[in-house]
């Protein structure tokens, strides 16, 4: 009998150390984030990213600031791998991270919780797809990618586009389409509304992006150039991504011609790149 209460109140404590563990691991994550947070930005990553991330040199002071705190929690939850033979550098962490981070600033966050780990690429990589037809046949083929984002917590880049796009100031982002994709993946599908505050904030994101999103689709002659890439109309996903890369690369031609979709990006991402 002596044994078996023993090990009954064994069990009983292992239980209750378990409970306390995970009762109490959000609030270690949040005293660890904040010290991360409270960092000092060393000034040669600074001056890297001044001279290779067009979006940090555009961005008001305020905001570097606040991303400095961001990329140091990225840098120290998110892994990096290289593939296909490149090998991963500080600078390339540093690039992505600063990138990322702008889709995370002034609202509460959790740092792409669902990411594990970026792969990185030397250069456009291949991808293995499957798609279906309306009958209903599976067909497997290849795609020739420069980032893809992976519902199994992962995001893979290809590092010549990523770098081009961040030192250029091109009206595509890599960085910033693949880890939107992220963002609209934190609510288990990829729908093109990402994790909003409340039923009203889904109401509006919903009637907005739908009219946008089908105005696209429907649009075959423009007037004028359109500033939002044909390619966000393959599905709402896609639409909320490439939406998101031309907030930020080209934030006054997307204020002028869709000004209810840039007020809805400016309310979910609490930024006004127009003014940068």
């Amino acid at each position: 009998g002596g044994v078996k209460v023993g090990a009954f109140l064994f069990l009983l404590a292992l239980g209750l150390a378990v409970v306390v563990i995970v009762a109490t691991a959000p609030l270690r994550t949040r005293a660890r984030r904040t010290r991360l947070r409270a960092r000092a930005f060393p000034e040669p990553w600074r001056a890297l990213l001044r001279r290779d991330v067009c979006l940090y040199r555009r961005a008001p002071e305020a905001v570097r600031t606040q991303l400095h705190g961001h990329i140091h929690v990225f840098l120290a939850e998110k892994t990096f791998y290289g593939c296909g033979g490149q090998t991963v550098t500080q600078t390339m962490r540093l690039i992505i991270a600063a990138q990322a981070c702008l889709l995370l600033l002034n609202r509460a966050t959790d740092y792409f919780p669902g990411l594990q780990a970026i792969l990185v690429y030397p250069s456009a990589f291949i991808a293995p797809h499957e798609s279906r037809d309306g009958a209903g046949v599976h067909t497997l083929h290849e795609e020739i990618l420069s980032g893809e984002s992976w519902h199994l917590g992962k995001v893979v880049l290809a590092w010549d586009e990523v770098f081009e796009n961040a030192k250029e100031g091109s009206d595509r982002n890599v960085v910033l389409h693949e880890f939107a994709h992220q963002l609209d993946e934190e609510d288990g599908g990829a729908d093109g509304a990402p994790v909003l505050e409340s039923a009203s904030d889904y109401e509006a994101w919903s009637r907005i992006f739908n009219e946008e999103f089908q105005a696209l689709r429907d649009r075959e002659d423009a007037v004028r150039p359109e500033v939002i890439d044909p390619y966000a109309g393959e599905n709402p996903a896609e639409f909320f991504a490439v939406a998101t890369e031309t907030f930020f690369t080209e934030p006054v031609g997307l204020r002028e011609q869709h000004p209810k979709l840039y007020e809805a990006l400016e309310r979910y991402y609490r930024v006004d790149p127009s003014r940068w």
